[in-house]
C-alpha cells in the first residue's frame, strides 16, 4: 500500500462527506459541522464556510460536485504559505527535535536520518534525552538502521554537554546534518523549557553559521491538546516546523489545518505508522484529497 492510501485510511475519521445533493444552507451547515468535528476548529471552519457561501452566491453554483471542488480549493488556499522543506543548506545543519514523551520524537528522528542518508548526507544523531535509557537505546537502534553515527552521554548527564560534544564532532568531522533528540517531560515545564533554551544557546554559540531548524513532533491523536503543546514549546524554542505523527486511524487530521491557520507554523512531515517509510514530506494537495470523499 502506497503512502497516499495509508494516509487516506488514516484520515477516515476526518473524511468530509457530501450527503446532500442540493446546494443550500443545509449542505453548508453540514459541512461546517463536519469540519468542526474533524478538529479544524470553529473559527477556521466558519471562515472556510463563509468563503464557500460567497463563491456559491457569486458563481451561482447549483451542483454539489462543484461545491466539493471549491471546498478543496478553499482548503488548499489555507496551505499556500506552508513550507515543507527542511532548510539544511549550511553544514553542519542542526535539527533540534522537541516534543512531549510519547509523541513519536525518537522514531521521527530515525526516519529523517534515514531519508537524509538516502540523499548521501553524512548524519550525526545526538541522544540529548539523557534521563530515559530506553529512549537512548531506541535512538541507537534507529541510527544503526539508518546508517548514521550517534553520540550519547552518561545517564542523567547534563543534556547540554551532550549537545556541546555533538556540535564539536559535527564541526570537526564535516557532518552535513546534526539531529538532536531532547527530553519531553512537559509535566515539569519550567525545568524542561530552561533546558531547551540552554541547548539552543550551546548550538548557536558552537555553530553560529549553520542552518538551524527546531521541529516540534506532535501526536495527532491528542487533538486539542496539540494546540497547547505548540503554545508551550513556541514560547521558549521558536519552532520552525512541525512533524505530525500517528495519522493512522485514531486521529482527526483537521488539527493539521488548525495548527497552520492559528499558529502559522509549517508542517514538514506527516506520519501514518511505525515503519521507516511511514513518514513523508507533507504534501498539502494529497492531504486535502485524502480528507474530501471521492
Amino acid at each position: 500500500m502506497g503512502f497516499f492510501d495509508k494516509l487516506k485510511n488514516g484520515l477516515q475519521k476526518t473524511r468530509i462527506t457530501f450527503g446532500f445533493t442540493k446546494v443550500d444552507d443545509n449542505l453548508l451547515e453540514e459541512l461546517e459541522e463536519q469540519l468542526v468535528m474533524a478538529d479544524v476548529g470553529l473559527e477556521t471552519s466558519e471562515k472556510i464556510i463563509a468563503n464557500l457561501r460567497e463563491k456559491i452566491k457569486k458563481q451561482g453554483i447549483e451542483d454539489a460536485e462543484k461545491v466539493k471542488e471549491e471546498l478543496k480549493n478553499e482548503l488548499n488556499d489555507l496551505f499556500k504559505d506552508n513550507d515543507s522543506k527542511l532548510h539544511i543548506e549550511n553544514a553542519p545543519a542542526v535539527i533540534l527535535m522537541v516534543g512531549v514523551n510519547g509523541a513519536g520524537k525518537t522514531t521521527s528522528i530515525g526516519k529523517i536520518a534515514s531519508k537524509l542518508r538516502a540523499q548521501n548526507k553524512k548524519v550525526l544523531v545526538a541522544a540529548g534525552d539523557t534521563f530515559r535509557a530506553a529512549a537512548v537505546e531506541q535512538l541507537e537502534e534507529w541510527a544503526k538502521r539508518a546508517g548514521c553515527d550517534i553520540i550519547r552521554g552518561k545517564e542523567n548527564e547534563d543534556p547540554s554537554s551532550v549537545i556541546f560534544s555533538a556540535c564539536s564532532k559535527a564541526k570537526n568531522e564535516n557532518y552535513d546534518v546534526l539531529i538532536c533528540d531532547t527530553a519531553g517531560r512537559l509535566q515539569n515545564k519550567k525545568y524542561l523549557m530552561d533546558e531547551l533554551e540552554k541547548m539552543k544557546r550551546v548550538i548557536d554559540r558552537e555553530l553560529p553559521d549553520s542552518s538551524k531548524e527546531t521541529i516540534l513532533v506532535l501526536d495527532a491523536s491528542v487533538g486539542q491538546n496539540a494546540i497547547s503543546q505548540v503554545e508551550s514549546f513556541k514560547e521558549c524554542t521558536g519552532i520552525t516546523g512541525l512533524i505530525v505523527t500517528k495519522l493512522d486511524g485514531t486521529a482527526k487530521g483537521g488539527i493539521v489545518i488548525r495548527l497552520i491557520q492559528e499558529h502559522g507554523i509549517s508542517v514538514k512531515y506527516i506520519g501514518v505508522g511505525e515503519k521507516i517509510d511511514d513518514m513523508e514530506e507533507f504534501n498539502s494537495e494529497e492531504f486535502v484529497d485524502a480528507i474530501i470523499e471521492d
